[in-house]
């Protein structure tokens, strides 16, 4: 058979070898209508070693392990440790589907995806592996390639921006529709949106809240809104997670492209009483940050929007005064109206239609605390 004559075979895996029109002969070790020996041009793989982008620097944060709260979070907690793997399992392509050997191989493959994803390699390289070379094992003896949708979600837990932006430009329907079984505990909708805002990973939110507003309204409705796991995930929206963790940036973006803020979790909850909920805790750790969140809620929250927390509140007053300020505090359980500056700026911001969120904050004069931060959004 030629050099081009195949997909290569398990030799070639074991050498850890790249398919393509370079690769060495099959048989042989003899060039096409030769007679010597050829050892054949450097493999990719090995080419590629000496230009691998390293991981980007100066972010100031660390990368946070696994959403344990997912099945598939396993991947990480049982990837083995030491060296990159030296073989592509490309002869899993005749392997039959029910087999150990064929299962053996996937988790390979897989893993060899997941490292590149993580090394932070480029769009081309891991496109090439994703739709050609690497497989992951289905429950049920399913072989499958890589969805844009589990591509996405390696890319949001790796803060791969790039590959991100490439997958929600070329894939923006498919990469944000419903992963496999293997990917997420429910298969009711898909969690993106909650995935960027667990890991805190505000650009590659940013995109794919600008991926979702050309959605039909219905399906951009159902990202938005979309209700987590009953029984891992409490039924909490985006904005409940955004709360909970206390991420005044992603809950600003989420607010400006339409999620609703008085949508309740499994335990009835809305977002107001998840960072309510924070405010007591004892210690008080990171208050400005929760009180940056609890103004941002102000301005999208209805006045006359029914809490769980509200008794509570009526109940323990000076000490929620003291936590939440007189203003703030009155406001809330009803025995005084906004103030017209928070009446004003909810004026305001229902001008700003989602697709210019958050950019035209800076057209209006707004307070600080409406600016998203530190962020410098790329258009």
């Amino acid at each position: 058979m030629s050099a081009r004559g195949g997909r290569g075979g398990s030799q070639w895996a074991a050498a850890g070898q790249f398919p393509g029109p370079d690769r060495p002969p099959r048989r042989g070790g003899a060039a096409r209508g030769g007679g010597g020996a050829d050892k054949g041009p450097r493999p990719r793989r090995a080419a590629l070693r000496s230009r691998r982008p390293s991981a980007a620097t100066g972010s100031g944060t660390e990368r946070p392990g696994p959403c344990r709260c997912c099945p598939w979070s396993r991947v990480w907690e049982e990837a083995p440790v030491g060296p990159r793997p030296p073989a592509m399992p490309w002869s899993v392509r005749w392997v039959g589907g029910g087999g150990a050997q064929s299962q053996k191989q996937c988790k390979k493959s897989s893993f060899a995806f997941y490292q590149a994803v993580r090394d932070l390699l480029p769009v081309w390289f891991l496109e090439d592996m994703r739709t050609m070379e690497v497989f992951h094992w289905e429950d049920g003896g399913k072989v499958s390639l890589y969805s844009p949708s589990e591509a996405l979600l390696y890319a949001l837990v790796h803060d791969h921006q790039p590959y991100a932006r490439h997958l929600l430009t070329k894939y923006p329907q498919s990469a944000l529709a419903v992963p496999s079984q293997s990917f997420s505990c429910c298969q009711a909708s898909a969690p993106h949106l909650a995935m960027a805002v667990r890991y805190n990973r505000v650009r590659v939110l940013f995109r794919i809240l600008k991926a979702v507003q050309g959605f039909p309204p219905g399906d951009r409705a159902g990202h938005l809104d979309r209700r987590g796991c009953s029984r891992v995930e409490g039924g909490k929206t985006a904005l409940h997670v955004a709360c909970e963790l206390v991420r005044p940036e992603c809950l600003l973006l989420l607010l400006g492209h339409g999620a609703s803020p008085c949508l309740p979790d499994g335990a009835g909850n809305t977002p107001l009483d998840t960072l309510l909920q924070q405010l007591a805790q004892a210690p008080a750790v990171n208050a400005r940050a929760k009180l940056l969140c609890l103004d941002c809620l102000f301005l999208f929250v209805p006045q006359d929007v029914p809490f769980a927390m509200k008794q509570q509140l009526l109940d323990n007053r000076q000490r929620w005064q003291d936590l939440l300020g007189e203003s703030r505090y009155c406001c809330l359980v009803g025995l005084a109206p906004p103030s017209l500056f928070v009446g004003a700026m909810r004026v305001l911001i229902r001008t700003i239609s989602p697709e210019h969120f958050p950019e035209a904050l800076d057209d209006l004069p707004l307070p600080h605390f409406l600016k998203p931060l530190d962020l410098k959004l790329e258009s």
